[in-house]
């Protein structure tokens, strides 16, 4: 009997021990738990940094390889066009990138196709190309600005007769509005939360755009500003003015399709069907770019190009 009370006794005293020492250890066992997952994150967190540090090193590169070969004041006036382009880079980046393609495009034209011609037409188009990218996504998001003003005008324009002051119509316009003119008011309206004065920080937003429907509201704003007037009728006004104007240049763009479409074919036609001889059969081009007669008859024909290219512009462009 003795030995069953004696491990009895035993097996409580343990118990009381360990339960003992979990109620001690609990709060223990909490805050490691917590120091734990924050190291986990903190490590997380540190290879997040290195993913970053190591794309930003990548950044720098590019960087210092287009600021080498370009001065300060032509990446300040690219990185403009970038902007207005809606291209998320850096001038020296761009340069850099756009660089490393010449060399790869002069490369593949050299040791591929084999000949110094092809070569220049691959390394021209390289950089010719990114050009005409900036040039394009400029003038579409122009185009999309204009078609979001109407609207825009709107909203401003009940947001003031509902008793909101300009900047928060601007303010409002940025909120409830989506796409690049969204973006430009924003940034507006933090600049003259910045201390900007509200004049200046819309001769900012249209030098920003380019937009001459833009620059007509600004204008009219500024105006108005100046000399006092019914503002919400002012807009509604231009808003008018403006959806007329996007119409006429709706009807335009219709009836001068087929101008436009022969100024395509004449202008990228020749040069289409050159860089395909060029690179189809060199040596059936190398024969008129080797010698001085080619050389004035390929001048002769560009002059004719842009003349040819001009003339079908003059008479297809027609302003509203």
């Amino acid at each position: 009997m003795e030995p069953i009370i004696a491990t009895l006794v035993f097996i409580t005293v343990v118990l009381w021990v360990m339960g003992a020492y979990h109620l001690i250890s609990a709060k223990k066992e909490v805050i490691s738990k917590r120091l734990k997952n924050y190291t986990m994150l903190q490590q997380i967190v540190h290879e997040e940094n290195t993913k970053k540090v190591l794309k930003l090193n990548r950044k720098n590169i590019l960087q210092v390889l287009g600021s080498f070969f370009v001065a300060k004041s032509y990446t300040k006036k690219l990185e403009g066009q970038l902007l207005k382009a809606e291209l998320p880079m850096r001038a020296e980046e761009f340069l850099a990138l756009n660089i490393i393609g010449i060399l790869i495009c002069t490369f593949v034209g050299l040791v591929l196709l084999g000949g110094i011609a092809s070569a220049l037409v691959m390394a021209l188009l390289a950089l010719v190309i990114p050009q005409i990218i900036i040039t394009r996504k400029k003038r579409l998001r122009i185009e999309r600005i204009n078609q979001q003003i109407g609207d825009c005008l709107t909203v401003m324009a009940n947001s003031l007769r509902a008793g909101y002051s300009f900047q928060q119509a601007i303010d409002l316009v940025g909120k409830e509005m989506n796409g690049s003119l969204a973006l430009e008011f924003k940034k507006t309206n933090r600049e003259i939360n910045l201390g900007t004065t509200i004049d200046q920080a819309l001769i900012n937003l249209t030098k920003r755009v380019e937009s001459d429907d833009l620059e007509l509201l600004i204008t009219a704003v500024l105006i108005q500003r100046q000399i006092g007037g019914n503002l919400a009728e002012i807009l509604d006004n231009i808003s008018f003015t403006i959806r007329e104007r996007i119409r006429i240049k709706g009807e335009i763009k219709t009836l001068t399709a087929q101008g436009r479409a022969s100024g395509l074919v004449i202008g990228l036609m020749p040069p289409i069907l050159f860089v395909i001889l060029l690179l189809i059969n060199p040596s059936y081009m190398n024969v008129m770019i080797q010698s001085k007669v080619g050389w004035l008859i390929l001048f002769a024909g560009l002059i004719s190009e842009i003349i040819g290219v001009l003339l079908i512009k003059k008479v297809i462009d027609i302003e509203v």
